[in-house]
């Protein structure tokens, strides 16, 4: 509304500068792109985003599938982050060697991170593997590829409101200098003339 009335105000006031109208018209110019560009650019952000991860979860989905591990015996070193199905704190891990079978039938063994619980030797605890047998991280779920994709959304909005009033705020800047430029010169021209008798003040 500020930029509605600074438009209106500068339009035929007699002290109007060139610069204040350029002003009044790029706060108004602002504002629109604030309130109907930076959400667009949000949405359209988010929905391409949102498209990218859930082909990628589809993507995992396929190519990821859960077996059984066994547990041959404790794993003498640190085991590599090889996550186990379920959501458990590293306290509650161990480094265990197992063997598991693979989607494609094929054996396996290796060092895992296990459940504390899964250490005694024949325990069997879920794993994710790829096709060919290698322990990768369990599929990205929709809900968390559906908040990734919001929360890029409200990035992206708010980089846009940023540049925009960034971009404004730059203009205004050089508009300012160059308004006290025009006024040193005109201070250079007429000010030392400024209250004598027949100077023309």
């Amino acid at each position: 509304m500020r930029a509605v009335a600074g438009v209106w105000r500068w339009r035929r006031n007699p002290l109007r500068r060139r610069t204040d109208f350029v002003e009044a018209w790029l706060a108004l110019a602002a504002l629109l792109l604030m309130v109907f560009a930076a959400p667009a650019v949000g949405a359209v952000c988010g929905s391409l985003t949102d498209t990218t991860l859930r082909r990628a979860v589809a993507e995992q989905r396929r190519h990821r599938h859960v077996t059984a591990a066994v547990v041959v015996r404790v794993a003498e070193r640190r085991a590599p982050p090889a996550e186990p199905d379920g959501a458990l704190g590293r306290a509650a891990r161990a480094g265990v060697v197992a063997r598991w079978a693979a989607f494609d039938g094929s054996r396996h063994s290796g060092t895992l991170v296990a459940p504390t619980r899964a250490r005694a030797v024949g325990s069997t605890f879920p794993i994710w593997t790829d096709d060919h047998g290698r322990p990768v991280p369990r599929p990205m779920a929709l809900s968390a590829a559906r908040t990734h994709a919001v929360f890029a959304g409200i990035c992206a909005g708010a980089t846009a409101l940023g540049l925009i009033e960034g971009i404004r705020r730059l203009i205004v800047r050089i508009l300012i200098r160059r308004r006290y430029e025009r006024l040193d010169r005109a201070w250079a021209r007429y000010g030392p003339d400024w209250g004598r008798t027949g100077a023309g003040s």
